[in-house]
């Protein structure tokens, strides 16, 4: 397998990042190890992945998690029912061989990063989805940069190692060998002194006013213990809104309450014991 250069990640102008997030990040980097970014939702776990890519001008490969998923489909799938289709009607002009196996697959996200021939970012979103069993698969492909095509016994490895990030937002525990063959960074939620320098990246024209009274009332929403507290996300998207539409935050009555929570029980959690409270 081919070494790649020593990559360096230092940030970009849309992602606070801090010292000890720097070192790990490129800690894994340098030793090729996976990266396992845990945190709650809208930390920015799996935007820092797609970060590094963009900064290090590398090409992405992304495997959305779902309970459902084997290991061997994050690597590729037979296309049966087109084979069947041309067994029976022909492949026409195609150039499609029947009997050639490798026509009928389709490349999963591992499969199209180990057999890119150069650094690919792989990124395992929301791996805590899955099964133990299947993340123990799926590590054992990954450290080993290969996996085989049981139907024709063949092996598919990778000339280059791709940059692993696995993001976690802790739905289901991971299991303890799974942890060991990675490295590890809990994403804690920005302290608001941390947020002010997130949101400076991305609003850097925003009146200090606006900003300090919407984080405000962010933090104040956080602490209600509605089931989907307010993340990240949701507030960039407010401070947004806010701006295009002219207005300043209300503190009496936050305004597109719609844009900071998403579920109708919170929505009518905060409707009954919301109204009237002030926030500064």
């Amino acid at each position: 397998m081919a070494t790649a250069p020593a990559l360096q990640f230092d940030g970009t102008e849309r992602y606070y990042l801090d010292p000890e997030l720097k070192a790990i990040v490129n800690m894994a980097l340098a030793m090729e190890k996976p990266l396992l970014l845990t945190g709650e939702a809208g930390t920015g776990k799996t935007q820092l992945s797609l970060e590094v890519a963009r900064a290090l001008k590398l090409d992405t490969e992304i495997l959305r998690a779902k309970s459902t998923i084997k290991g061997e489909e994050a690597c590729y799938v037979q296309d049966t029912v087109l084979r069947l289709n041309d067994a029976r009607f022909g492949s026409g002009e195609t150039g499609r061989v029947v009997d050639n196996f490798f026509d009928y697959i389709i490349w999963g996200p591992i499969g199209r990063a180990f057999r890119a021939g150069k650094k690919v970012v792989l990124l395992l979103d929301e791996i805590d989805k899955t099964e133990s069993d299947v993340q123990d698969n799926l590590l054992d492909i990954l450290e080993e940069c290969q996996f085989t095509i049981r139907e024709v016994n063949h092996t598919v490895k990778a000339e280059v190692r791709p940059a692993i990030f696995l993001t976690s937002n802790a739905k289901r525990e991971l299991s303890d060998p799974f942890l060991r063959r990675c490295y590890c960074h809990h994403i804690a939620f920005p302290s608001q002194e941390q947020m002010e320098e997130i949101l400076r990246l991305h609003f850097p024209k925003t009146s200090a006013k606006l900003m300090e009274t919407a984080i405000a009332i962010f933090y104040e929403l956080r602490e209600r213990g509605f089931e989907k507290p307010p993340a990240t996300s949701e507030l960039i998207n407010w401070i947004g809104a806010l701006e295009r539409s002219g207005q300043m935050p209300n503190t009496k009555e936050p305004q597109l309450i719609g844009i900071l929570l998403k579920r109708a029980g919170d929505i009518a959690m905060y409707r009954e014991g919301g109204k009237g409270r002030r926030y500064l």
